[in-house]
């Protein structure tokens, strides 16, 4: 990204990435007409696009905690997806704040799912700890064209359909019993996808697409997709609509601290854990999860029938991604009441107060399984 600095003008360009950019890219059009108008309501803002290509950084292997492992799995097409697996560990139960020891009864297994610019790391580094020592069997994965996993051939790493036909076959070669899926950002959305295919009359037996245990979906992009935040912060805050569409369409938050704390985590943040995890997403992200296009032009995801599968629907109340609006919408589109974790910001199962998030999540978990008590 280039930028150019003019005295009492602030210029911004944006990459060519920001129309194939997944989180909030669809802000490259509004950009180029509705978003211009901030030149007549701010004197001093000046929008510029200049179209330019960043080479693709290299992904940097995540160092595993301790009682973790790395594997990949082979999908049907030949390549692979890296998986982060986790089992539950009674001799480190009680290492991490408020983490009680495994409960009495057998807990579901949990896969996690990463949005953009993630990959397994992501939750291996608290929340898979946490989870362990609790008695939770975990698995994260990297979607194809992130973290370590095989990059396919192609502008995007897939559509919704094949990222959901990944999880789907990972699961049925590799579980035995059925999970909890979570995901977070842009995963929530595939996790949707996977909950509507799963109950379509096609896959009743449930051969294909495994029946889960229970969804949560974190932070999650709403079932219409992201263009109803987009267009939210565009009439109302233009400003931040410029900020977000430049750290995520832009990948403006590779390059600056305060733009990847501001989209992420917390003010609280310290800065050596900012740096540390830009410098894990920069390399995360090796080709866009979407296109955005064709992604739009497959939503909004089928709905479910009423009560068919558990839901917790949860966000955090400092998200600088998805609002309060995006939140609720998910929540009434599956008929849950939404939960809005206080003091945390998009980046949950990393930001400063992840515990927050975490403990909801187990406590949902015990419940689903008759552990509520423990």
């Amino acid at each position: 990204m280039a930028s150019q600095a003019r005295p009492a003008l602030l210029s911004v360009s944006v990459s060519s990435q920001i129309t194939k950019m997944p989180l909030l890219s669809t802000l490259s059009q509004p950009i180029r007409g509705q978003l211009s108008r901030a030149n007549g309501f701010y004197p001093n803002f000046r929008l510029s696009v200049k179209m330019t290509r960043k080479p693709l950084t290299r992904a940097t292997s995540y160092q595993l905690r301790e009682g973790q492992k790395r594997h990949f799995h082979q999908l049907p097409s030949g390549l692979k997806m890296e998986v982060i697996e986790q089992k539950p560990s009674a001799h480190v139960a009680g290492t991490w704040k408020g983490a009680p020891a495994p409960p009495p009864l057998p807990l579901p297994p949990v896969v996690l799912v990463h949005g953009s610019f993630h990959a397994a790391w992501c939750w291996a580094e608290h929340w898979m700890p946490f989870f362990s020592s609790s008695g939770l069997h975990c698995y994260a994965i990297s979607l194809l064209g992130q973290g370590e996993s095989d990059v396919p051939q192609g502008a995007a790493a897939g559509t919704l359909e094949t990222h959901t036909n990944d999880i789907a076959d990972f699961i049925r070669q590799e579980i035995s019993a059925p999970p909890v899926l979570i995901g977070h950002s842009f995963g929530g959305l595939i996790i949707q996808s996977y909950l509507s295919t799963t109950t379509n009359s096609s896959f009743k037996t449930g051969t294909i697409y495994p029946k889960p245990a229970g969804a949560i979906f974190l932070c999650s992009v709403p079932p219409s997709g992201n263009s109803g935040l987009v267009w939210r912060y565009l009439l109302t805050k233009p400003i931040a609509a410029i900020k977000v569409t430049l750290s995520l369409a832009a990948k403006a938050f590779a390059n600056s601290l305060s733009l990847c704390r501001e989209t992420f985590f917390s003010s609280e943040m310290e800065d050596h854990l900012v740096l540390r995890y830009q410098e894990l997403m920069k390399a995360s992200s090796k080709t866009p999860l979407f296109d955005l296009r064709r992604l739009n032009a497959s939503l909004p995801v089928p709905s479910i029938p009423k009560g068919s599968i558990e839901i917790l629907v949860l966000g955090a109340s400092n998200d600088f991604i998805v609002d309060m609006e995006g939140l609720h919408e998910t929540a009434k589109f599956y008929d849950v009441e939404s939960v809005c974790v206080k003091g945390v910001a998009h980046d949950m199962m990393l930001d400063c107060g992840w515990e927050k998030g975490a403990q909801i999540v187990l406590s949902w978990i015990r419940n689903l399984s008759g552990n509520e008590n423990c």
